[in-house]
């Protein structure tokens, strides 16, 4: 636990605010003429899931905390939570529905993920830049309509539903930006 200038830290980094670890998820400097320097960030409580707005100058410090992530496979889900297998040991770990909200339409049976973890205690997870998912259900595009770039709503495997070109039919794999859930293309 060491003290840190809040400008060296940055997004995806573990602080102490208030006795409770918590994980930047927006920072801003911000340099407004003829005022001094400050940082605007957002914070996330690890025990609680509350979002907190910080602003600090430039010259204040927080305490920051290790973070250290290990690939598990996604099993299943139960009244329990996720439950993500480690590869060597077998491990199970469960993740409860409000750390794996934001990111449940991602999961994918078999799948490789980050967990990450601060102080031994489960901080997230962390997703791949991109995923594979297969469409359930894409309307059929109406002819006449390629002239420009038109997209349709497809429904994948997970329940997301991803704005897709007219060509994209029902089980099709495509890929997906898991930053913003945006099409990125066809996947082999």
């Amino acid at each position: 636990m060491a003290n840190t200038s809040v400008i060296n830290l940055r997004k995806g980094h573990a602080v102490r605010h208030n006795n409770d670890v918590c994980i930047i998820t927006e920072m801003e400097h911000k340099k407004p003429p003829r005022m001094a320097s400050y940082v605007q960030m957002s914070i996330k409580s690890i025990t609680n899931g509350k979002v907190s707005n910080l602003r600090l100058t430039s010259n204040e410090s927080l305490d920051s905390v290790n973070l250290s992530k290990d690939a598990h496979d996604y099993s299943y889900k139960d009244g329990d939570g996720y439950h993500f297998i480690h590869p060597t040991t077998y491990e199970d770990v469960v993740l409860a529905e409000i750390m794996v909200g934001p990111v449940k339409d991602y999961l994918v049976e078999g799948q490789k993920y980050l967990i990450v973890f601060t102080d031994d205690r489960i901080a997230g997870i962390e997703l791949p830049p991109a995923i594979v998912l297969e469409v359930t259900d894409a309307p059929e595009g109406v002819r006449g309509d390629s002239a420009n770039n038109v997209y349709k709503a497809a429904t994948l495997e997970t329940g997301l539903i991803v704005q897709v070109p007219l060509f994209i039919n029902n089980g099709d794999k495509i890929s997906v930006k898991t930053e913003d859930g945006t099409y990125l293309g066809r996947a082999n």
